[in-house]
């Protein structure tokens, strides 16, 4: 019936089965394998992240503590010389601490100190006041003349930026005298005038800048009011710049630092020309951050459940209160000299004028950057009802470099990530990891996975830093999972491939002893019909005497075919029990070639062949070891094979040869005149139950145990055997070697 099912093993079902089994044991295995990958991932990841945040920590630590020591200068160190001591008992001055050249600080990349006062007078600690006594101060011409660079470097860039009005740079080195300051005012050029005139245009621009901004918000409006509270000092100096004539350039100063601290400017800033925005970096957030921010999000919520029940609250509350006492502004007494005498070689000297002692209001200080690039970090002071900046001009590079980049580079981190310092959302600078050939590279080819980004504290809070993975180092224990999967993806890749072959070959296997078994049969059926059929005959008498002869001659040959293929059977039966067991004798050659002769000349007669024998000059005598019944059946079943394979060829001849191979060893060698053998066949006819054709179409007869019993036969006598193509024809050759 048609579509009915096949029963038992295929190569089909097997390959079905074999693959089944094979993706159910290698699918829960790679998902657990990628499961662990991912999870030795993400705690790399969370330790690496855990390193940024101790590194943003550590540098925001190192840029307050710095920021601590520039607060806790007082007004007066902002001049060459301050008192030393306590104003009542000391009478002594010394160089102020800021006054040192080269300048020394511990924020990195500080070029200079400066202060700008009320009526917009630049002064640096580095120099005094005054030039004229300038060896009684210890300073030599050498030194002055590489403070007054300095200096004057510090000038450009506040003048570049009109932080100081150029009509208003103290750039003089002696002081005038009052005659000589109108003298110099009637000789004004006509550029400082136009300069002063630009300056009268600014002013209402910054004017309307402020007066635009009607609506105030609610932040704004606490500001306000916090401005309302201000000492008097301030009220008086706000008032003083309110009634101030607009051509004066103290207010163009002043106001162009409130600009640079005021909450306008705080907004992001717009990007400058080269420069890339933070949100234009193509930073990736993969699963691992959006996790973290998972977890961050659990925290905050946990932390604010917890400050709705009391405890946490007051802690919060407690640590805003001492930041806010720590920025806040302070007062502070403060110690002026009207003038001194000079000083002596240990720097200090004796006060010949009298000391003014007064008080001062300090603000914390703020930092803002300039067009140019450089940061200042100032503050106002507030004085005598009027207010002066002091503040210092600092370096991007050189803050960079000084201390993002020399505690990024001594982590672990600078090895798999890149370093993003931005501020106010323009990107600074990107500094690589040591894995990247260059120092530095651009920012708008950046692309990496986010790790961790951070701000800093006040007055660095407009600093931002990220961290962008470009190689995730393997987390602990990664090789050995990445080992293990090897070693068992291969035990499984290896496994299945042997299980599947030798499925195949059992596949195989059992083909050919089915087909055995009906060839054995056809075999054994042929025979034993002649047999009986002539059997019958002759007792019936129905033969004549003539035909009698002949008709017992046909009973022996069949009796002899039984006989042959009853004893390979039962050889192939021991050689499948490894109970094969050969008794090796030595025989001449010339000895083994009669016995051969005397076995099948009647079978190659009968069968219409003629045989030739040809024993080699000087191998008669070559003694060999061989068991004489196991020998007779290779010759045997290798002319029975050439007999039946050239029963259509125009030459039924057979020859049979000995010859000796290099004193060691004696080919026997069995040639036909058939059509001889394909190639692709000549290895495979040795094999077991191997029959050549279709078994459909097949014209000779046999089991195809023949020639695998030869080649077990002969390899257990110590001899090989091979067949080679002749033209025409098939040779087989048996090698065994001499005693």
């Amino acid at each position: 019936m048609k579509g009915r099912l096949r029963y038992g093993l295929t190569p089909w079902r097997l390959r079905l089965v074999v693959s089944l089994v094979f993706l159910a044991l290698v699918i829960p295995s790679g998902v657990l394998i990628w499961q662990t990958q991912s999870q030795i991932k993400w705690e790399a990841f969370h330790q690496y992240r855990i390193l940024a945040e101790e590194l943003a920590d550590r540098i925001d630590e190192e840029l307050q503590k710095a920021v601590a020591k520039e607060e806790a200068h007082s007004y007066a160190d902002y001049q060459f010389l301050v008192l030393e001591g306590d104003p009542n008992t000391s009478n002594y001055v010394q160089r102020s601490p800021l006054a040192g050249f080269p300048v020394e600080s511990d924020i990195p990349g500080v070029m200079g100190y400066f202060q700008v006062d009320a009526e917009g007078n630049f002064t640096t600690p580095l120099l005094p006041e005054t030039l004229d006594t300038s060896n009684q101060l210890g300073l030599s011409a050498d030194d002055i003349s590489r403070r007054t660079e300095l200096r004057d470097r510090l000038l450009e860039v506040l003048s570049r930026n009109q932080l100081v009005p150029r009509d208003r740079e103290s750039v003089v080195e002696t002081k005038p005298s009052p005659s000589e300051d109108l003298a110099q005012d009637q000789e004004q050029p006509e550029s400082d005038a136009g300069a002063a005139v630009a300056y009268d245009a600014a002013e209402p621009q910054v004017s309307a800048e402020y007066s635009s901004n009607d609506a105030i918000s609610a932040p704004e409006e606490m500001a306000a009011l916090d401005e309302m509270a201000v000492p008097d000092q301030k009220a008086i100096a706000l008032n003083e710049e309110a009634t101030a004539p607009a051509s004066a350039p103290s207010r163009y100063s002043q106001q162009v630092f409130d600009q640079l601290s005021s909450e306008a400017t705080k907004a992001p800033q717009p990007k400058l020309k080269a420069q890339a925005r933070v949100e234009d970096l193509n930073l990736k957030k993969d699963t691992f951050t959006k996790l973290q921010q998972q977890e961050t999000d659990l925290l905050e919520q946990k932390k604010k459940t917890e400050e709705r029940q009391g405890a946490a609250s007051i802690a919060l509350e407690k640590e805003v209160k001492r930041n806010a006492s720590a920025r806040a502004s302070r007062k502070e007494q403060t110690a002026m000299l009207e003038g001194v005498s000079g000083l002596s070689g240990g720097g200090e000297s004796f006060v010949q004028h009298k000391i003014r002692i007064f008080e001062s209001e300090v603000d914390p200080f703020e930092l803002a950057q300039l067009e140019s690039g450089e940061f200042v970090l100032f503050r106002k002071v507030w004085r005598d009802g009027q207010r002066l900046i002091q503040g210092a001009i600092i370096d991007q590079n050189g803050l960079i470099e000084g201390l993002l980049s020399r505690l990024f580079r001594e982590t672990a981190l600078a090895q798999m990530s890149n370093l993003v310092v931005a501020y106010r959302g323009n990107v600074l600078s990107v500094i690589p990891g040591t894995s990247e050939p260059n120092y530095r590279q651009s920012a708008r080819e950046l692309d990496g996975t986010l790790l961790h980004q951070a701000r800093m504290s006040a007055p660095f809070g407009e600093f931002q830093l990220l961290w962008s993975i470009n190689h995730l180092p393997a987390g602990p224990g990664a090789k050995v999972v990445i080992w293990s999967s090897l070693v068992l993806f291969s035990v499984l890749v290896i496994g299945f491939w042997v299980l599947y072959h030798l499925g195949m070959k059992q596949i195989l296997l059992t083909r050919q002893q089915q087909d055995f078994v009906s060839s054995v049969s056809h075999e054994l059926k042929t025979p034993l019909t002649s047999i009986r059929m002539y059997g019958e005959m002759l007792r019936e008498g129905w033969v004549s005497e003539e035909k009698k002869r002949e008709y017992y001659d046909f009973i022996h040959d069949e009796s002899e075919r039984l006989s042959r293929l009853i004893a390979n059977v039962l050889q192939l039966a021991r050689m499948e029990r490894n109970d094969l067991k050969l008794e090796l004798k030595p025989f001449t050659v010339k000895v083994m070639m009669d016995m051969m002769r005397s076995k099948i000349h009647s079978q190659v007669e009968r069968a219409g062949f003629r045989c030739s024998y040809d024993i080699s000059p000087g191998s008669e005598d070559c003694e060999l070891l061989v068991d004489p019944d196991a020998f007779t059946q290779v010759i045997i079943n290798l002319v029975d094979n050439a007999i039946k394979f050239s029963s259509q060829a125009e030459s039924k001849v057979i020859e049979i040869r000995a010859e000796p191979r290099s004193n060691k060893a004696v080919i026997w060698s069995v040639r036909d005149h058939g059509p001889g053998i394909a190639k692709s066949q000549m290895k495979k006819i040795f094999q077991l139950f191997y029959r050549s054709g279709n078994e459909l179409t097949r014209e000779t007869i046999g089991t195809g145990i023949g020639l695998a019993l030869v080649r077990q036969l002969v390899r257990a006598m110590g001899g090989e055997v091979d067949v080679i193509n002749k033209s025409p024809g098939a040779e087989f050759q048996v090698k065994l070697p001499c005693r």
